[in-house]
C-alpha cells in the first residue's frame, strides 16, 4: 500500500482558488494568471492540472491517472498537432512533457492508457492487458518508441526538450477563509449527504473526483474536518494573523489524530461513526468549497532530481 498515492482527473466545472497551474498552463486567452489561477468553473485541462498541483502540495508521491477520465488535451500533444499550431501560441504544456521531470523528483505515475503510445519513452514497465490477463510488455514498447520517436521532449518533436527540462514546481498556499459566512461559521450546518456530498452551509461541496474515498465515515470525518480548520482560521486571526500552509494545518490535524483520535473533532461528543480520513481527501472538500479564499507563499517550490 503507499499512503500517499493520489488519484487525479479532468473535472469539468470544479472550482479552483489561487492554484499555481503554470508547470501545465500559460498564455491563456485574456491573460489571466496560471501562477495563482482562480476560476469558478474549470474547463478539463485546467480542472486536471490543478488537481495534480493539490496534490503534489500536499506531498503526494504517486499519481494515478487513467485516460478515459483525463482531459486528452492535457495528456498529450502528437507531431502533427504541434506543427499545426506551433508551440508558442498553445497554452498547455502536456502532461507527457512533464512525466520526466516528476519521475526524477520521486513521484511516480500509474497510467491506465490505450490510444496512444506516447508515453512509450519514460515508461518504467509496460504492462499490456490481454483478455484481462496482464503481460510485461517493457521492451516491446521501448523498441516502438525508439522506432517512432515523435514524444514529446526529444529533439525530434516541435515541444521539445526545453519544457521537460524546466522541472515541476507548485506554489504553497495559505487558507485566509473557508466559510464566507464569517462568523456565522458557528452556526452554519453541516449535512453529509452521500459518500461524496457534503451541504455545508449553503455550500455543496461535490467529491465525485475523491475516488479513494470508500465510506460514509469519511465523509462524516471530512466534514467535521473543514469546520475544524474553519474555528482554527478563525480563532488565530483573531489573536494573531498565521501564514500556515493547508500543509502544515493538515499535517496538524494528523498529529491531534495521532494524538486524540477521530475526538479532535467533536470533542465533547462520543462519536461511533466516524472513520479517519487522508489529508488529499480532506484538502479535496476544502479545495472544493466556492467560498474558500487563499494566498500564496511568495516563493514557488521546485521539485528537485531525487539522488
Amino acid at each position: 500500500m503507499v499512503p500517499d498515492a493520489v488519484k487525479v482527473s479532468a473535472e469539468d466545472g470544479r472550482r479552483v482558488e489561487g492554484v499555481d497551474i503554470s508547470p501545465f498552463m500559460n498564455n491563456l486567452p485574456g491573460g489571466i494568471n496560471t501562477s495563482a489561477f482562480r476560476t469558478d468553473d474549470g474547463s478539463g485541462s485546467t480542472s486536471q492540472a490543478a488537481n495534480i498541483q493539490e496534490a503534489l502540495e500536499l506531498g503526494a508521491s504517486v499519481l494515478l491517472m487513467d485516460e478515459d477520465t483525463s482531459a486528452t488535451n492535457f495528456m498529450m500533444r502528437d507531431a502533427r498537432m504541434a506543427a499545426l499550431v506551433a508551440p508558442d501560441r498553445e497554452p498547455i504544456t502536456p502532461f507527457s512533457a512533464r512525466i520526466a521531470a516528476l519521475r526524477a523528483a520521486g513521484v511516480s505515475t500509474v497510467l491506465v492508457m490505450g490510444g496512444s503510445g506516447d508515453y512509450f519513452a519514460e515508461a518504467d514497465t509496460v504492462i499490456v492487458m490481454d483478455s484481462y490477463i496482464p503481460h510485461e510488455k517493457t521492451q516491446e514498447a521501448h523498441k516502438i518508441a525508439a522506432q517512432h520517436a515523435t514524444l514529446l521532449g526529444t529533439a525530434a518533436h516541435p515541444v521539445a526538450a526545453s519544457q521537460a527540462a524546466a522541472g515541476v514546481w507548485f506554489t504553497p498556499r495559505i487558507p485566509t477563509c473557508v466559510y464566507a459566512g464569517g462568523n456565522d461559521y458557528r452556526g452554519a450546518k453541516m449535512h453529509v449527504r452521500g459518500l461524496h456530498s457534503i451541504q455545508y452551509g449553503t455550500e455543496d461541496i461535490q467529491l465525485l473526483a475523491a475516488a479513494q474515498l470508500v465510506d460514509k465515515s469519511q465523509t462524516r470525518a471530512i466534514a467535521d474536518a473543514v469546520k475544524w480548520l474553519q474555528a482554527r482560521l478563525h480563532q488565530h486571526q483573531q489573536e494573531q494573523p498565521t501564514g500556515k500552509t493547508l500543509l502544515q494545518w493538515l499535517q496538524d490535524l494528523e498529529a491531534a489524530f495521532d494524538q486524540q483520535g477521530l475526538d479532535v473533532l467533536a470533542p465533547h461528543l462520543l462519536l461511533g461513526n466516524l472513520a479517519r480520513p487522508r489529508r488529499f481527501e480532506i484538502a479535496a472538500a476544502i479545495n472544493r468549497i466556492r467560498t474558500l479564499q487563499v494566498t500564496q507563499q511568495q516563493q514557488q517550490q521546485q521539485l528537485l532530481p531525487v539522488r
